[in-house]
C-alpha cells in the first residue's frame, strides 16, 4: 500500500461479496474509502456513522462518465487513492457453442473493458503519489478454464495478462499490482449473480451441462469464507514486497498448482520442437 496510516481505499463493487465484506474490514479499521455499486443505496449503510471517512457512490464500471465522475469525487473528499479494488463483475456461463452474444458482450464489458477504463482513470493519481497498489480480483478461471465457464475464463485471462503488462509498467512508479484469485467462495457469484444459458446440445449435457448443474446446486456451500478473504486482501497491500498472485481456498490452490505442473510438463515435453523453430545457428 503505502506507509500512509489512513490510507483511502477505492473499491467497486460493493453491494455483495468480497467488495461489501472488505469495505466492512477497511471501515472497521478506521481508514478512508470509496465504496461504490450501480445501485448506491445498496451501499449507503457501509456510509452511516462514518460519512467524513466515507465515501458511497453510484458507479456502473461501464459508464466512461460514472468512472470519472466518481474519481472527481474522491479526489475531491480525500485528495488521494491508495489502493484501487477492480472487483465489480459477474459469472456468465454456457456452453462455448450455445453462448449468447449479447451476454457474452456484456460479461466483457463488465469484467474486462471496465477494469480496464477504472485503472486508467486511477493511474494518473497513484503516478502523482508515486504510491498505490491495485487489487485485481480475478479467479482460478484466470488459470484453468473449466467446462461452461469459457467466456468468464477469457475475461479473467484477459485481466490476468492486462495485470503483467500494467505491473511492469508501474512497478518502477511506485504502484504495485496483485491478482486476487479466488476458487468457489460463499458469495451470489453463484447464486444471485450469475447468469446461465441453459445446455440443449446433449452432446455437452456431461462436460457444460454438469457444470452448470453443480454451480448452481453448491451455491451457499462453498467452502471459501469472504471475510477471511477480505482479511488476506487487507495484509497484502501492508506488505513491502506483496505477491503478483493470490490464490484464495484450499480448493483453489489445488487446481491452480496442478494445472501450472502440468502446463510446465507439457511445455518442458516438446522443449525440442520449441528450440527447432528457430532459424539455425550461423
Amino acid at each position: 500500500m503505502t506507509q500512509n496510516s489512513n490510507p483511502v481505499w477505492f473499491i467497486t463493487g460493493c453491494s455483495t461479496g468480497f467488495g461489501r465484506e472488505l469495505a466492512r474490514l477497511v471501515i472497521g479499521r478506521g481508514w478512508r474509502a470509496v465504496v461504490t455499486a450501480r445501485d448506491r443505496t445498496k451501499v449507503a449503510d457501509l456510509a452511516e456513522g462514518a460519512e467524513d471517512r466515507v465515501l458511497a457512490l453510484s458507479l456502473d464500471v461501464t459508464e466512461a462518465d460514472q468512472i470519472a465522475a466518481s474519481l472527481r469525487a474522491a479526489q475531491d473528499r480525500f485528495g488521494r487513492v491508495d489502493v484501487l479494488v477492480n472487483n465489480a463483475g459477474y459469472g456468465y456461463q454456457s456452453s462455448i457453442e450455445e453462448g449468447e452474444e449479447d451476454k457474452i458482450r456484456a460479461q466483457f464489458d463488465a469484467n474486462v473493458f471496465g477494469l480496464f477504463a477504472l485503472t486508467r482513470a486511477v493511474l494518473p493519481v497513484m503516478r502523482a503519489q508515486r504510491s498505490g497498489h491495485i487489487l485485481n480480483i480475478t479467479s482460478v478461471a484466470g488459470f484453468v478454464g473449466f467446462p461452461a465457464s469459457g467466456y468468464y475464463a477469457a475475461t479473467k485471462h484477459a485481466v490476468e495478462g492486462f495485470s503483467d503488462s500494467l505491473a511492469a509498467e508501474v512497478a518502477p512508479l511506485g504502484i504495485r499490482v496483485t491478482c486476487i484469485e479466488p476458487g468457489p467462495f460463499r458469495t451470489d457469484w453463484a447464486g444471485r449473480s450469475l447468469i446461465q444459458t441453459p445446455n440443449a446440445i446433449a452432446d455437452y449435457a456431461e462436460t457444460a451441462g454438469a457444470r452448470l448443474k453443480a454451480t448452481s446446486e453448491k451455491s451457499g456451500t462453498q467452502a471459501g469464507d469472504p471475510v477471511r478473504a477480505g482479511e488476506a486482501m487487507i495484509r497484502v497491500t501492508e506488505m513491502e514486497n506483496p505477491p503478483r498472485h493470490l490464490v484464495l481456498g484450499a480448493w483453489g490452490y489445488d487446481a491452480v498448482t496442478s494445472r501450472l505442473k502440468q502446463r510446465l510438463a507439457e511445455i518442458e515435453a516438446w522443449r525440442e520442437t520449441s528450440l527447432g523453430a528457430d532459424y539455425p545457428e550461423t
